[in-house]
């Protein structure tokens, strides 16, 4: 199932998205919901993000560009960073690039969704606790990393973390491809199988340290092929099996003015 929010006028929806219509929910989709019996086609929507996340977790480097390189042994502490939920925007959006900077990179991803309270969770056990998928762009200014590796404030501005357009409950997130295509050039095409810690070590490495809720959000890296961008600049993030993510970016001061 794909489930999305999206806004008809002044109102904010959650539904299930099928081919070209959004049939509304009410309730908790990580627990009890139901359809409401009322049906939108998407072209009179405007989609949000899919979720309104309870956190935010990045892991650094974790693709390499073919199977080859990937090492031997794992790292021992995989490199996490935190998102701020302030930095979510939806489908279409503007991407904001800060004040003293003109570009910042883009960063096209598979997003793991959990569904249900994990902690201590065995690698074997890890899709046991994931609601589903959705596509994230982990947009990043390293001019901002501190000196000494801190990447928090580079990753951390408002509108830095898109996500959707819809989180899909039915996926191998083994079989897909992440892909990114910048004013309609690729720049990004890997299997998740270059994933340096792969999906179950990250998750289960996670819950050993805290307790995952549902409605947390996980980045799971970005392949090779992220740039810098500017102004002017589209990115479309995508994952065929969920959909395409299509954002822009502007300017602060131009932002401002809008």
């Amino acid at each position: 199932m794909k489930f999305t929010r999206f806004t008809q006028g002044s109102t904010v929806y959650s539904g299930v998205l099928t081919e070209n219509t959004i049939q509304e929910i009410k309730g908790d989709i990580f627990g009890d919901w139901e359809y409401t019996g009322n049906i939108f086609s998407l072209a009179d929507v405007n989609l949000l993000s899919p979720l309104q996340p309870n956190q935010i977790i990045g892991i650094g480097a974790n693709y390499v560009s073919k199977r080859e390189d990937l090492p031997a042994e794992l790292p021992e502490i995989p490199v996490f960073f935190f998102k701020p939920t302030s930095s979510i925007i939806g489908p279409e959006e503007e991407i904001v690039i800060p004040v003293g900077i003109e570009q910042v990179k883009f960063e096209s991803e598979l997003a793991i969704v959990i569904g249900k309270e994990a902690k201590n969770v065995p690698e074997s056990e890890v899709l046991d606790y994931v609601f589903g998928y959705t596509i994230g762009n982990d947009v990043t200014a390293p001019q901002f990393f501190h000196q000494d590796g801190h990447w928090t404030i580079g990753k951390s501005f408002d509108t830095f973390t898109p996500l959707g357009p819809v989180i899909e409950t039915e996926l191998d997130p083994f079989v897909v491809k992440v892909e990114a295509q910048l004013n309609g050039v690729e720049k990004q095409n890997s299997a998740t199988e270059l994933m340096i810690i792969p999906i179950r070590r990250m998750v289960s490495y996670l819950t050993k340290v805290m307790t995952l809720k549902p409605g947390d959000v996980i980045l799971t890296g970005s392949p090779v092929g992220a740039e810098f961008v500017g102004a002017g600049d589209i990115i479309e993030c995508e994952i065929k099996e969920i959909g395409t993510l299509r954002n822009s970016f502007v300017l602060a001061k131009e932002h401002a003015k809008s």
